[in-house]
């Protein structure tokens, strides 16, 4: 059976486009469609432009014709999170209070997307400021998962996830300081991956304050696709040093050889794990032996104290913009934290000593077990997703849901690079597997993703379901 053009991959699309076996705009019509045919059902994409996408895969076009340089991603449209800048657009980050928030620049990653040859094709859902794990905005809305209508795609990258999911986009931009590019990805049944510390560059033109210092140790701007192959190639445009992130930087994808050796986590400490959740990580964890990897169920070092060191930091940020989130976050997202018991004490010297000293042994525990275990494979959340509204219902289920994103915090503490890849699907719901390596291997995280995805097979893009 012939695709659809919807179905295609990012990097297949490019190939198609090069080759003129279509166009640019035949792309980014088929996608038009597959937006006004399958977004209501979902509320995933929140704006989009035609004219301005039409013009850009029309310059496209004439750019093939003339037999012009192409870029990796020539004619391909993506889409990007709404907390990122593209000018002439609201940076709205899911909120009522920065609505008419506009951009005049595009952020770095949009820039080298752009610079590859793709063009701008929409926006997508977030909840308040990117502070659930359930894309529910003030602004926009809730987004629905296409595996299921009325569960969460995760988040805080959710339209993003459900829109690939669904063939909306084949391609999108996100960021994760909590696990917001990998738990949506697992919630949808796509890929993507939270590269290191300073592998792509993020900040955007129009902040107008400095980066808190939880952003600067924790947050990662990266790429969903729904395959593997695809995140990659988004990975090689994206990233690199750009002169707005001081903490950028230029470093080869491809690192030494180290043994093939994979740490399986498929009940990670610190509270449950679903069986079906469990079993997807196995499913992974076979994948990767039956490749040739050595896998041992062995659970990384220090794990409690990672997702405590992981909360201090967060709150210690969040408590010196207590007022401005306040007058930003929606009601819901107010109840979230509420829900949550977050208190915002005030910090000393010697506290924040005290957080800093725990943050490094920590990490230097976790650098010393990676010598033996280079790849440490676990689940991204360890419940199945849940229905819309559960996160913010009451306090045991607000804590539930804090309970089973804690397996992503880790690498977030630590900078590393995480990739989150299907392993199948279980009563009806995407399972998936979060493949974490040392600093600056994401090549280690993406080629063993590739094998799993070889081995279970691409799960998307569907259509959504009731």
């Amino acid at each position: 059976m012939t695709k659809e053009l919807w179905q295609e991959s990012a990097s297949s699309l490019a190939n198609l486009i090069r080759s003129g076996a279509c166009s640019s705009r035949e792309v980014v019509e088929a996608h038009l469609e597959r937006i006004a045919s399958v977004n209501p059902q979902v509320n995933a994409v929140v704006e989009v432009r035609p004219d301005e996408v039409r013009s850009e895969a029309d310059a496209a076009d004439a750019l093939v014709k003339a037999g012009g340089p192409l870029g990796p991603l020539h004619g391909v449209p993506f889409s990007i999170k709404t907390n990122i800048d593209v000018a002439g657009y609201a940076t709205t980050e899911g909120t009522i209070a920065l609505k008419n928030f506009m951009a005049s620049e595009d952020a770095p990653t949009v820039e080298r997307m752009r610079a590859a040859g793709a063009v701008a094709l929409a926006r997508t859902n977030m909840p308040d400021l990117g502070l659930r794990m359930n894309t529910e905005s003030a602004l926009y809305g809730a987004t629905h998962n296409p595996w299921r209508h009325g569960l969460t795609v995760g988040g805080s990258s959710g339209g993003e996830a459900a829109a690939l999911a669904s063939g909306m986009s084949p391609i999108g931009l996100g960021n994760d300081i909590g696990g917001s590019l990998r738990s949506p990805a697992y919630a949808c049944g796509v890929a993507s991956i939270k590269p290191s510390r300073g592998r792509v560059p993020a900040r955007n033109p129009s902040a107008t304050i400095d980066q808190a210092i939880n952003e600067q140790i924790m947050l990662a701007e990266g790429v969903l696709a729904r395959q593997v192959a695809d995140v990659r190639l988004g990975l090689e445009v994206v990233m690199g040093a750009h002169w707005r992130d001081p903490q950028s930087i230029d470093a080869p994808l491809r690192g030494r050889d180290v043994a093939r050796r994979v740490a399986l986590v498929p009940t990670p400490s610190g509270g449950t794990t679903d069986p079906d959740v469990a079993e997807g990580v196995r499913v992974a964890g076979r994948a990767l032996e039956a490749a040739g990897y050595q896998v041992e169920e062995v659970e990384p070092p220090m794990l409690f104290e990672s997702y405590l060191a992981w909360a201090e930091l967060q709150l210690m940020s969040m408590s010196m913009n207590e007022p401005l989130l306040m007058q930003l976050l929606g009601d819901d997202a107010k109840r979230f934290i509420a829900l949550a018991g977050v208190e915002f004490p005030p910090y000393t010297a010697e506290s924040l000593f005290v957080m800093h000293q725990s943050r490094w042994r920590v990490a230097s525990e976790w650098r010393k077990f990676m010598t033996d275990y280079p790849l440490v494979v676990g689940p991204t959340w360890t419940q199945p997703p849940f229905e819309l509204g559960f996160d913010i219902a009451d306090q045991e289920s607000n804590l539930k849901v804090i309970e089973m994103v804690r397996f992503t915090l880790p690498a977030n503490l630590m900078g590393l690079p995480a990739a989150c890849v299907p392993t199948g699907v279980a009563n009806g719901l995407p399972t998936g597997a979060q493949i974490i390596a040392n600093l600056l291997r994401e090549d280690l995280c993406l080629d063993a993703a590739r094998v799993v995805e070889d081995s279970v097979g691409v799960l998307t893009p569907i259509d959504p379901r009731a």
